[in-house]
């Protein structure tokens, strides 16, 4: 390596990104006993693996086509920022997580710089179910790909990019310890108390959405389920919103914030209603059967589908993973609080179907290498050897 302790410039663009992050600089640390070096951008997860951010992740974290127009000039000033802080800390690789949009742009400004420092990304696109064109794309501007599924490396190494599949960071996580005893006993609350965890989003332009349909569905469960308690883990990307628009739900309700405190619940709950994404494996891991939802603005939908080729029988990677639809997903027009608020029910007076769902998200969860090696370390590996190869 070029330096006795390498310094890697990691970037995350959204919470997710932002855990996988904290997942693999703590794995980093942990192959170098603490050699290693780290600049960049992420939230709480990274901060906490020692990372002193550029600036706020929060700034990135926005979902949809119409959403992101009117913070596309301070978007872009970042670009700007973080290639010319790469460019003078002179890390030893760029390591990106998620968020091709961003991230993307950073690769293709160091590339069109003529920088020679190993431009690696985490988390592959979903090639294999839209626009399989960006393949070529991540080809022309990156050194190395980490996937998180076993299908991904031969769509990339195709046109010539180095991949390797390292596997899926949920099967590392601690969704599936969560202690619901110990939540209940904090929270004073009764051991047969009906609980719901409540999950909407880690965006703003997801939150923005999602709350006032979820307040309009809590109101009519809270009319059917009488003792009915909402439990709300939120991130602090959003949680100022979301503890203000839960002071006005019609039932008690908690709102919590940790990773440690988002399983206990998770293992305290008896269902949940959540934002499709990464939160998904990780209540599938804790066994918490789900209802998904999601909604972006009907323009967003109609470029995605229409112009963007973007067309899935399925969003929630567990029910993609399976062919199945093991998680209710109820997105767009569907998002209403009727059905959100009957599909929750269901879930609650059916052990049947919270059985069932149970079962096929650990299907799901094997075929992610439920079972096998750390993904974090087999990636920080992974980093560690790419490096010393380029050194």
């Amino acid at each position: 390596m070029t330096r006795t302790a390498p310094l890697i410039y990691v970037i995350a663009g959204e919470p997710s990104g932002d855990l996988l992050g904290g997942r693999l600089m703590a794995a980093l640390k942990a192959r170098t006993d603490g050699a290693v070096r780290f600049a960049g951008i992420g939230g709480e997860s990274m901060r906490a693996e020692g990372l002193e951010p550029l600036f706020p992740m929060a700034e990135l974290s926005v979902m949809g086509l119409v959403e992101v127009l009117p913070r596309l000039p301070n978007i872009l000033r970042r670009i700007g920022q973080t290639l010319s802080d790469i460019e003078t800390k002179r890390p030893d690789a760029v390591l990106t997580i998620d968020s091709w949009g961003f991230t993307g742009r950073i690769h293709k400004g160091l590339k069109a710089r003529g920088s020679t420092i190993p431009r690696i990304h985490y988390v592959a696109p979903m090639v294999w179910a839209w626009k399989s064109g960006r393949t070529k794309t991540l080809a022309r501007v990156l050194d190395l790909l980490l996937t998180l599924l076993p299908n991904e490396p031969a769509w990339f190494e195709k046109e010539g990019l180095r991949s390797v599949h390292v596997g899926h960071p949920v099967i590392e996580g601690g969704a599936g310890r969560g202690d619901g005893a110990a939540f209940r006993a904090r929270h004073g609350l009764a051991a047969d108390a009906e609980l719901l965890c409540v999950l909407p989003g880690s965006r703003h332009s997801e939150t923005s959405r999602l709350l006032p349909a979820f307040a309009e569905t809590l109101a009519l469960l809270a009319s059917r389920r009488p003792g009915l308690v909402a439990v709300v883990p939120t991130v602090e990307t959003v949680a100022e919103d979301v503890t203000a628009a839960a002071r006005s739900w019609p039932l008690p309700t908690i709102v919590v914030r940790g990773a440690a405190e988002k399983h206990d619940a998770f293992a305290a709950c008896s269902v949940a209603l959540a934002a499709s994404g990464t939160v998904a494996l990780e209540l599938a891991m804790a066994g918490l059967p789900s209802v998904i939802t999601y909604k972006v603005s009907k323009l967003s939908a109609f470029i995605a589908t229409r112009f963007l080729g973007l067309s899935l029988k399925f969003v929630t990677l567990v029910n993609i993973l399976v062919d199945q639809p093991v998680m209710p997903e109820l997105l767009q027009d569907q998002c209403r609080p009727d059905r959100l608020a009957a599909a929750v029910e269901h879930l609650l007076i059916d052990p049947a179907a919270r059985e069932a769902q149970v079962a096929g998200a650990r299907r799901a969860l094997e075929k992610l290498g439920l079972g096998g090696a750390s993904p974090s370390l087999r990636a920080a590996d992974t980093v560690l050897a790419y490096i010393g190869e380029r050194s």
